[in-house]
């Protein structure tokens, strides 16, 4: 099978971090394809950057069914544009934040998510709400930007490495890493901290090879029903929902 990486964001050297996490987690004959947003923020650090990154992010995903691919995984935190794009897609569109929660979920019941920015906590106590998870899982930054685990000579990971330490005494009994580019991380903080350390990339791939094996695809049912036909004006022409028949295909 053929799974699609999407780094919402446009830093092409994390999108490189990210699907080195994906293939290292694949199994045996899926195919990792990864992709950069040719538009968009750097990086999505909050609500405003998520929403100017909303559009890439469906552009690629779409380019990405075209060309083959059998599930399509949005790698950042944020789930950024989740739900647009499952909409605007057949195949199936997993978040790695709703993967990261759902795996975490299943070994351990208290969960630390560790984010990057305070600014990004609130963002992400919604989402983990709406999955579900606000009694078990708290929400954390270790006061790190995002384009600085990019950046070897600086102090992320140390910086992320004391936000753990600091989750774990205060009772958590799992860690989630609350971004695409901590993916490299996981194996080695799990094995330093002697706790399931969760990486969502990794979680998402798992998640997204089980959707496909098992022959599902997105519902059309209600919320993720095919979008009506309609023009959209400006620079947004062009994210005009297609006919149906282009977004449910020939079956």
């Amino acid at each position: 099978m053929k799974l699609l990486v999407v780094n919402p964001n446009t830093t092409a050297s994390m999108t490189a971090k990210i699907a080195a996490a994906a293939r290292t987690a694949a199994a045996t004959g899926t195919e990792i394809v990864a992709a950069t947003s040719a538009m968009g923020p750097a990086s999505i650090e909050g609500y405003y950057d998520e929403a100017f990154a909303v559009p890439g992010l469906i552009a690629a995903i779409r380019e990405g069914e075209g060309a083959g691919a059998d599930a399509a995984i949005i790698a950042c935190f944020d789930d950024t544009g989740l739900d647009a794009a499952r909409a605007a897609v057949a195949i199936p569109v997993v978040g790695i934040c709703e993967a990261a929660l759902v795996t975490a979920g299943q070994i351990a019941k208290r969960i630390a998510v560790v984010t990057t920015l305070e600014r990004s906590v609130v963002p992400l106590e919604e989402i983990v709400a709406r999955y579900g998870y606000a009694a078990r899982a708290r929400v954390s930054a270790c006061d790190v930007e995002v384009l600085a685990l990019e950046d070897a000579g600086s102090d992320a990971r140390a910086r992320l490495e004391a936000e753990i330490d600091r989750a774990l005494g205060l009772g958590a009994d799992a860690i989630v890493l609350g971004c695409a580019g901590m993916a490299d991380l996981a194996a080695a903080l799990s094995e330093r901290f002697g706790a399931p350390v969760v990486d969502g990339v990794a979680a998402a791939v798992k998640q997204a090879e089980a959707l496909v094996a098992l022959g599902l695809r997105t519902s059309r049912r209600g919320a993720y029903a095919t979008p009506r036909s309609k023009p959209y004006a400006g620079v947004m022409s062009p994210f005009a929902p297609p006919a149906a028949r282009e977004i449910l295909g020939s079956d």
